[in-house]
């Protein structure tokens, strides 16, 4: 495995937006806002004439708070070019927790947007901070920094005073071993640590989907994942840009309404998304059609199945705009039952596996190669795994990598960072799972692992995912509490109004659901008792439930 990925990230994007200059780059799906990639490349320097300016030097961090949107989008981009470390910072995060990260960080500036703005505690901001999009100032302990704001559209004209041109893309050497981006894993203060990830990371992982054909110049992807999340971020964006794709920027909640619409009207090539997303399509349109007596009948009969099924396929390929190659599914567990269905379906997805720590890819196949219940095979000459196991194939232990995708580090905490790696220099994914070949079978979270007094290991998530889909169940958790499983369940909310359901016939509906359970589960992962819970569980940007909230 060679040490360093020969592509250089920044140089990656002084090539693409040469080469796609007139290609269309970034649109605001709810806005006017739309960018070729040489209006982008234009905006991109006028940023860096704002950072030359405001004394940002190479290194300084830069933060960035907001939705998905394209001023969010140039502004990132600026920053890695100019060679300075932006900090993206998602704006689901609660204010302390956005203070706490902008200050943690050292950053030198900070974008936001004013809304997210008038939450904090502007006192607890030492710094620079500038209002995305419109880039008015917010707060400046200098009252020179001001007049720098306003003029520097009149500095670009100076600065270029035919026009900006090709010719004028000249981004500073920084070396892929240099740090890029410090992405926080967390909005919890306390425990949010900041991902180092360099210029490497990410090379790697856009010099392997490059080599995947994932897209091609000129085609479309509709962003609708978090990019202040290193998924979204590598993928909608990072490798769109350094294609010449389209990307069509949601900067809307994805509700199932404003996604399929987007969708629709987006009709993009591929589609990249969280299990959460295809669990509520299954759950909301798939299993009421199939939980039918006679379509249950119908679907055991050898040809009249494949009928039904391709019927069910078009229908769901027609509603997610109906021009993809593939789904990739990433970010947290799909459900067994959900997986199963569409595999059976021929439905053209794949499940991959990755962390933040990791810019984000550890393994993927492509749809075509696509083994149920696993997550893709390591990534070729970028990644290598192991099983912390006496039987790697069949006993599970924890997942540990090394390679290309894997960070330096976390930032000012020594003593995390000694922790997440083995002696031997391996990241600890905290993950539990077998491998076979070169392929990924993942099991369940380490620190989730429910061993019971008779020495069974249960694996919560898998009991979740059955539960999940079951009547009048949105999420839920399973705990261990005195010694017996127990499951907190927050109930369907939009089904429960819809059926009239009264508080006293849900706790019967969830007894009933409890019994449906336990008839398909094994006799040590049985539930005794359903508890339903009054809000929704508090959730990571990936929307994984913070589990350690409710144990």
């Amino acid at each position: 495995m060679k040490n360093m990925i020969e592509q250089n990230l920044i140089k990656t994007y002084e090539n693409s937006f040469k080469k796609n200059w007139e290609l269309p780059a970034l649109t605001d799906y709810k806005g006017d806002a739309s960018y070729t990639y040489g209006e982008l490349a234009h905006e991109i320097a006028k940023f860096h004439l704002l950072f030359s300016e405001l004394g940002i030097e190479k290194g300084d961090k830069i933060s960035l708070v907001g939705k998905n949107h394209s001023s969010w989008s140039i502004i990132f981009m600026a920053t890695i070019t100019y060679g300075a470390v932006i900090v993206p910072i998602l704006h689901e995060f609660n204010p302390e927790s956005i203070e706490s990260i902008i200050d943690h960080s050292n950053s030198k500036l900070v974008f936001i947007n004013k809304t997210l703005w008038d939450n904090l505690n502007s006192d607890n901001i030492k710094v620079t901070s500038i209002e995305s999009p419109s880039f008015k100032l917010l707060k400046s302990e200098e009252d020179k920094t001001k007049n720098i704001v306003n003029s520097i559209d009149t500095l670009f004209q100076q600065t270029y005073p035919g026009s900006f041109t090709k010719e004028d893309i000249k981004y500073p050497n920084v070396d892929n071993s240099e740090v890029v981006c410090i992405n926080y894993t967390s909005g919890t203060t306390g425990f949010s640590k900041g991902v180092m990830l360099t210029a490497n990371n990410f090379a790697a992982n856009i010099t392997y989907a490059g080599k995947l054909n994932l897209l091609f110049p000129g085609e479309r992807i509709l962003a609708f994942l978090p990019m202040a999340h290193v998924y979204g971020c590598a993928f909608d964006f990072l490798y769109s840009l350094a294609t010449g794709v389209h990307i069509t920027l949601l900067g809307v909640s994805p509700t199932p309404q404003n996604l399929i619409s987007a969708l629709d009207e987006v009709k993009p090539n591929i589609i990249i998304t969280v299990p959460l997303i295809f669990e509520k399509i299954y759950k909301k349109k798939i299993l009421p059609i199939i939980s039918q007596p006679t379509i249950k009948f119908l679907l055991k009969i050898k040809g009249v199945d494949s009928l039904i099924l391709n019927k069910i396929k078009k229908s769901l390929t027609k509603s997610l705009g109906g021009n993809f190659r593939e789904v990739i599914i990433g970010g947290a567990a799909l459900s067994a039952e959900v997986e199963s269905f569409f595999y059976r379906m021929g439905f053209p997805f794949t499940v991959g596996y990755g962390m933040t720590e990791c810019a984000p890819l550890i393994s993927y196949d492509n749809n075509k190669d696509f083994i149920p219940t696993s997550c893709g095979s390591v990534l070729k000459d970028i990644m290598e795994a192991r099983i912390d196991s006496e039987d790697p194939e069949n006993i599970p232990g924890e997942i540990q990598v090394r390679g290309e995708n894997v960070m330096i580090g976390y930032y000012r905490n020594e003593e995390a960072t000694k922790a997440a790696f083995t002696d031997d220099g391996w990241l600890k994914t905290g993950d539990l799972g077998v491998m076979r070949g070169n392929r990924l079978f993942i099991k369940g979270r380490l620190k989730t692992m429910i061993l019971t007094a008779n020495g069974q290991n249960i694996y919560p998530e898998e009991i979740e995912s059955r539960l999940n889909n079951l009547p009048y169940i949105s999420d839920s958790v399973v705990i261990l509490r005195e010694n017996k499983l127990v499951a907190l369940v927050y109930p369907d909310k939009e089904a429960v109004k819809s059926d009239n359901i009264s508080a006293e016939k849900l706790i019967e509906l969830m007894e009933t659901n409890k019994g449906l359970l336990n008839k398909v589960v094994a006799k040590y992962e049985r539930l005794s008792s359903i508890e339903i819970m009054e809000n929704e569980f508090e959730k990571t940007p990936k929307k994984s439930i913070k589990r350690y909230l409710y144990q």
